[in-house]
C-alpha cells in the first residue's frame, strides 16, 4: 500500500504527464471503407495531435473525404476506428464530437436569411444553451470577419462570404479540432485568399486543424504539416520541411522561398551563404532558394539571412518542391 507521500509524489507525475500530452487528437486506426467492390480507404492508420494545420493531400478519389466523413460520423467505416480525442466517433459521437467543428459539404444558407438568423438556428440545432448563442454567433462572426454584414441578408453574399459564415457556424461550439474539407472550392482568387487567411487566423487559438485540399500553393502557404493519400492508402505524414526535403527532386537538395520588405538588387551575399546551392529571382522581394542538406542547413540559412538586416519577412518550404514531392509520391501508385 502507497504511503501518503508516495501516494502524492504519483499524483504530481500523473499530473505533470497530463499537462504535458497533446490535448487535441486525431486518429485513424486500420481504417477502412469498401463501397462494394470498391475500396475507398485500406486499413488507413493515422495519428496527428496537438495545435497546428495538417493538410491533407491526394488526388481526386484517393479517399480524403471519406476519411472526414468517417472522422465526423456522417458515413460508418466498413472497419477499423475514427478517434477524436482518444474518444471512438462511432460509439461515442456526443462525447467525440462535443469540441469537434467541421465544414464538409455544408448546405447552401437560406438567401432570405442574415448570419445572424442562420447561426441561431444551428445553435439551437447544435443545443447550445439560449444564454450563450447572442455571444458565441459574434464571436464565431468576428473570427471570419463578417462583423459588418451579420445582420444583412445571405442573398446578397458572395461565394466567398457565404463560405465565412460556414465556417463560423464550425466554430459556434468553441471547438479545439476544426476539420475542412477543401475550403476554397469554387471561389474566386480574392475569396480563396480570405478564407486562407482565416485559416491561418484559427491556429492562433491553440487549435488542430485538419484540412483536405488538393491546391499545393494552399497547402504550402498555410499547413505546418502532410498527410498524403492515394488509392485509400497514407503515404506519408511529416511536416512539411521534412516531406519535401525527403521527396522533392533527388533528395540533394532542398528549395524554399524567402520574402523581403524591399526590393532585392544584388544576390550575391546570398549565394555566398554555408550550403546555398542557387538563388532565384521570383520577383523583385521574392528569391527562391536551393540549399543542400537537411532540417539543421534550413535553420543555419534562416538564422544567417535574418542577421544580414535585409528586411526578410516570410521564409517557407517552395511550392514547386511540394509539387514534385507529390508528383513523385503519387507516381508510385498509378
Amino acid at each position: 500500500m502507497l504511503s501518503k507521500q508516495q501516494s502524492s509524489s504519483q499524483e504530481k507525475v500523473l499530473a505533470g504527464i497530463q499537462e504535458n500530452m497533446p490535448t487535441n487528437s486525431l486518429e485513424a486506426v486500420n481504417l477502412s471503407k469498401n463501397y462494394g467492390s470498391f475500396t475507398a480507404l485500406d486499413n488507413l492508420n493515422l495519428k496527428i495531435e496537438g495545435s497546428k494545420c495538417v493538410g491533407f493531400l491526394g488526388p481526386n478519389g484517393a479517399g480524403k473525404t471519406t476519411t472526414l466523413k468517417i472522422f465526423t460520423d456522417m458515413i460508418r467505416a466498413t472497419k477499423g476506428t475514427a478517434l477524436i480525442n482518444g474518444i471512438p466517433v462511432h460509439t461515442n459521437k456526443k462525447a467525440a464530437l462535443g469540441h469537434c467543428g467541421s465544414l464538409i459539404e455544408t448546405p447552401e444558407i437560406y438567401p432570405s436569411f442574415t448570419p445572424r438568423e442562420a447561426l441561431m438556428m444551428v445553435s439551437e440545432i447544435r443545443g447550445i444553451p439560449r444564454s450563450e448563442r447572442k455571444k458565441r454567433i459574434e464571436e464565431a462572426i468576428n473570427e471570419v470577419k463578417m462583423e459588418e454584414w451579420i445582420d444583412k441578408k445571405v442573398g446578397k453574399f458572395s461565394k466567398g462570404m457565404k463560405q465565412r459564415v460556414d465556417i463560423a457556424s464550425a466554430l459556434l461550439s468553441e471547438p479545439d479540432i476544426i476539420i475542412l474539407d477543401e475550403p476554397t472550392t469554387g471561389l474566386d482568387p480574392r475569396g480563396a485568399a480570405e478564407v486562407r487567411d482565416i485559416v491561418k487566423s484559427l491556429k492562433k487559438k491553440n487549435r488542430l486543424i485538419f484540412m483536405s485540399s488538393h491546391l499545393l500553393p494552399e497547402v504550402s502557404d498555410v499547413c505546418d504539416e502532410v498527410a498524403m493519400i492515394d488509392h485509400g492508402k497514407l503515404l506519408v505524414y511529416d511536416t512539411l520541411e521534412n516531406v519535401t526535403s525527403r521527396f522533392s527532386g533527388d533528395g540533394s537538395s532542398n528549395l524554399v522561398e524567402v520574402g523581403f520588405a524591399k526590393p532585392i538588387e544584388e544576390t550575391k551575399m546570398i549565394s555566398s551563404l554555408e550550403g546555398v546551392v542557387s538563388v532565384e529571382k521570383m520577383d523583385s522581394r521574392n528569391l527562391r532558394i536551393r540549399f543542400s542538406g537537411g532540417l539543421q542547413n534550413q535553420e543555419n540559412l534562416l538564422t544567417n539571412l535574418a542577421s544580414m538586416h535585409i528586411g526578410l519577412i516570410s521564409f517557407r518550404a517552395s511550392v514547386s518542391a511540394l509539387e514534385d514531392s507529390y508528383l513523385n509520391l503519387i507516381k508510385d501508385t498509378l
